[in-house]
């Protein structure tokens, strides 16, 4: 008993020690629990003194007071120790409150009624030895909560949750076991101290400090079992009773009881059905909505077209970031979101109330203007363009992005539901794509386009597969005697049934659809293998090197610098008798074009910058890109006439031997041009008035030329 004292003694001091060093949140419920605790041990004082020193064991006494006053001590501070704060009526209480009813039922039926109607018992030991099970019930009511709590759990709850445990089962023993204390009295005891021990180490342990995490309350299978057996304890007790039976049902207090679960059971569903509706909520709206812009995804955006266009006449705009790609390459993923958030944004702003802004994909935005007047359509898509003008600020960058619009009516060429009203806008987007001009409306006209070049595309594969290219060369000769420096590999199509088709018709089909970067490697290792060809057959006539055209598609395919070097290795050809030509509007965005022109160039190939001057001309880029030749465009070529003088072309050959560069005129037709280039320095020249792209220039001799 001495050691049991000290014991007690020395955790109520560690509890209340530990609550003011470690000055947790809950540190007045800790003080109150401290007090639970010496109120307990205060009964084991009074309980000892009597026995030991009165040897007097009568029954109830003033032990028994101070045993049953600490429990609402205890139970208060445990349950604010263990609680999350937030909704008294929650889920978890809702859940207790169907435990500690059903179990107190149990007892009231079987322990409690019997002892308070039991007429032979004074009325003061009646209340006592119904106030033990009473508590059991209420420290049962308080434990469920930590025994099905969900969240993570710190070592101090850990504790608090063993020492209650402990103190539940030696209570349950006491209380429905009486006849086992005469033997059993000494471990119920022991099993208080140890509580009292576990609590003591709650308290002194630092995650005290922390305040309890907030608690899940949804229905897992190990809190359903816990409940349905609750719900189960009712109709077992009128099923004992009646084998029974029948006996002294308290048929008052069972009734209340089971309407109480009711009420508590329709609660607690009527909860977690408003949670579910809750999140099915949340759920839509976040499967309806784009995560990085907040504007509504292409689901979203379709189901809310498909409402508006049946009501109303509207105006589709299909927004498409040119080039947006190669700012994430440049910049990074981050700079490109910060984009594209301020993209969004601005679109927002400038559209009415009414209207509905949608992002559709990567860098792709809807604008569905409704009940528009006459006129309206127009004013939004100026509104638009305007807008898309201004540079966007991501991070530290300013950035000038270049948009294409695609513009539908629902009303033009019949009326049309949603999800035509959106192919329309896409369509006349590609079409502005395809042009390369900033805004296309839709018209009939544009599906007639798409479909033909549909049907080239099916084409365009048919005969990579049955060999329908070949490849033809047009020479590059030095102005001086007009002999063959090099030629240029051109890809020609002859179709079966379409006959000769124009590269102008085949490349931006091939290019839309990915098919030029097979036709691409195919011309590259077919003009690389007859290159070698005339090298092992002409020797010195042959020519100095080769010159293929390289797509900016082909440019952005990872690993091309790999296929054209790997092409190099299996056909024997040195590297520098390659001349790769790429345009200014590949490069201009940088990326990964610039990183596969830098590695073509460390590996040997010479870089042509070709038609110069017709793209994004910019005097930096020849800085900034390996460059070794410049070829300069027809169209400027075309401007000796003979009536004045042509200033660009006067002004490239500066540029380029300014620069070190080789400059090589494009579109040569006459003799005037080519006397007038080679007076102003132009080394070299390449056009029909030197001949025409052929399976076999004529090597060796200089060609004949009209004057």
């Amino acid at each position: 008993m001495t050691l049991s004292s000290l014991i007690s003694v020395a955790c109520c001091v560690v509890m209340v020690a530990g609550a003011r060093r470690h000055r947790p949140a809950q540190r007045t419920a800790w003080y109150v629990f401290a007090a639970g605790v010496v109120t307990w041990f205060a009964g084991d004082l009074v309980y000892a003194t009597r026995l030991l020193v009165f040897q007097d064991l009568s029954y109830p006494s003033w032990a028994d007071a101070f045993y049953l006053g600490a429990y609402p001590l205890l139970l208060v501070s445990l349950f604010r120790l263990t609680r999350h704060r937030g909704p008294v009526w929650s889920g978890n209480l809702i859940d207790s409150a169907i435990v500690a009813i059903s179990v107190g039922i149990v007892y009231w039926t079987f322990v409690i009624d019997p002892i308070v109607t039991d007429d032979g018992v004074p009325a003061l030991t009646r209340a006592v030895t119904a106030g033990y099970p009473t508590a059991g019930v209420a420290l049962l009511a308080v434990i469920v909560p930590i025994l099905l709590r969900r969240g993570p759990r710190t070592a101090s709850i850990w504790l608090l949750t063993v020492g209650s445990m402990l103190t539940l089962t030696c209570n349950a023993i006491y209380t429905l076991l009486p006849e086992t204390m005469s033997w059993a009295g000494s471990f119920v005891y022991a099993g208080y101290v140890l509580a009292y021990v576990f609590f003591a180490a709650a308290a002194a342990h630092p995650s005290m400090a922390a305040a309890p995490a907030a608690e899940g309350d949804s229905l897992g299978w190990s809190r359903l079992v816990v409940l349905t057996a609750s719900m189960l304890l009712v109709p077992a007790i009128l099923l004992v009773q009646g084998e029974r039976g029948g006996g002294s049902l308290s048929w008052l207090t069972v009734a209340i009881g089971s309407m109480a679960l009711f009420m508590l059971v329709v609660t607690r569903m009527s909860g977690y059905i408003a949670r579910v509706r809750s999140q099915a909520t949340r759920l839509r709206d976040l499967a309806m909505r784009d995560d990085l812009t907040g504007l509504p995804n292409r689901r979203a955006f379709e189901e809310s077209a498909a409402v508006a266009v049946a009501g109303t006449p509207c105006r589709l705009v299909m927004v498409d970031l040119a080039g947006f790609k190669h700012v994430n390459d440049r910049l990074g993923r981050a700079a490109g979101d910060q984009a594209l958030v301020a993209v969004a944004d601005r679109l927002r702003t400038c559209v009415r109330d009414v209207d509905t802004v949608a992002r559709m994909g990567a860098d792709e935005f809807a604008v569905l203007a409704c009940d528009i007047e006459p006129g309206e359509g127009e004013a939004v898509a100026a509104r638009l363009i305007d807008m898309l003008r201004q540079p966007v600020v991501s991070g530290e960058h300013e950035l000038l992005l270049h948009a294409r619009l695609g513009i539908a009516d629902s009303t033009v060429a019949g009326s049309v539901d949603a999800a035509e009203l959106i192919r329309r806008a896409d369509t006349a987007r590609y079409a502005a794509r395809a042009a390369g001009s900033q805004i296309t409306v839709y018209s009939p006209e544009l599906d007639e386009r798409s479909d033909a070049a549909a049907r080239l595309g099916a084409d365009l594969r048919h005969s990579l597969d049955d060999g329908d290219f070949h490849v033809v060369y047009q020479p590059i000769v030095t102005l001086c005697d007009a002999r063959i420096r090099a030629v240029e590999a051109l890809v020609r199509w002859i179709h079966p049934v379409r006959g000769f088709v124009s590269p102008a018709d085949f490349i931006p089909v091939a290019e839309d659809n990915g098919l030029i970067v097979e036709l691409g490697e195919w011309v590259m290792r077919t003009s690389c293998v007859q290159y070698m060809a005339w090298r092992r057959e002409l020797g010195p006539d042959a020519p100095r090197y080769i010159s293929v055209n390289v797509s900016a598609r082909q440019l952005s395919e990872p690993g091309f610098p790999e296929v054209v070097t790997g092409i190099l290795a299996e056909t024997g050809m040195e590297p520098s008798s390659l001349l790769v030509e790429v345009t200014e509007t590949a490069l201009f965005h940088g990326g990964t074009a610039v990183q596969a022109v830098e590695t073509l160039h460390q590996a040997g190939i010479a870089i042509a910058l070709d038609d110069f001057g017709t793209g994004h001309s910019s005097l930096g880029l020849l800085r900034t890109v390996p460059v070794d030749v410049l070829k300069v465009d027809k169209s400027f070529v075309d401007e000796i006439t003979g009536e004045g003088p042509a200033v660009i072309v006067d002004a490239l050959i500066h540029v380029s031997n300014g620069l070190g560069l080789h400059a090589v005129a494009e579109g040569v037709e006459t003799a005037e041009q080519a006397a007038y280039l080679r007076e102003l320095g132009y080394e070299f020249g390449q056009g029909y008035y030197f001949g025409k792209p052929v399976a076999t220039p004529a090597f060796g001799t200089p060609l004949t030329v009209s004057a």
